[in-house]
């Protein structure tokens, strides 16, 4: 089982409703035995289109510890509660359907990788999930 992000596979979820899809990764996914779609800001209970956010303070490693966080970009609103809730969901996922790894869109404050991670990234590799990025 792969859990994928959902704008990797066509879906029109982004923060500004748009698609990335990512032809790369249906050579990963179509030796899966299921794929699990997943927009984490979406699970957190964000809309889409929606205003972009950025981690401030760290990465998604210290939003989960509480030393960084989401705060929208727009407005400086502070909405770390969506992401760590849309993190929580996926993790409950990865649970109920024995998901082994994830592939995550590169570059978001929920799935990227190291630039800086993601709070969902970082929630599925601190569980010691396989986490690759598109």
């Amino acid at each position: 089982m792969i859990l994928v992000s959902s704008c990797l596979l066509g879906i029109s979820c982004r923060y500004d409703g748009s698609s990335r899809p990512c032809p790369k990764i249906f050579d990963i996914i179509e030796k899966a035995e299921a794929v699990v779609p997943v927009c984490p800001e979406q699970l957190g209970g964000l809309s889409t289109p929606r205003p972009p956010a950025a981690i401030m303070g760290g990465d998604g490693f210290d939003v989960l510890s509480g030393r960084a966080r989401v705060i929208r970009l727009k407005d400086g609103k502070d909405i770390t509660s969506a992401f760590l809730s849309g993190a929580e969901q996926c993790l409950k996922l990865v649970k109920i359907f024995n998901v082994t790894r994830a592939v995550l869109k590169a570059g978001s404050p929920s799935c990227g990788l190291g630039r800086p991670s993601g709070v969902t990234a970082a929630a599925l590799i601190l569980k010691g999930m396989d986490v690759l990025e598109f």
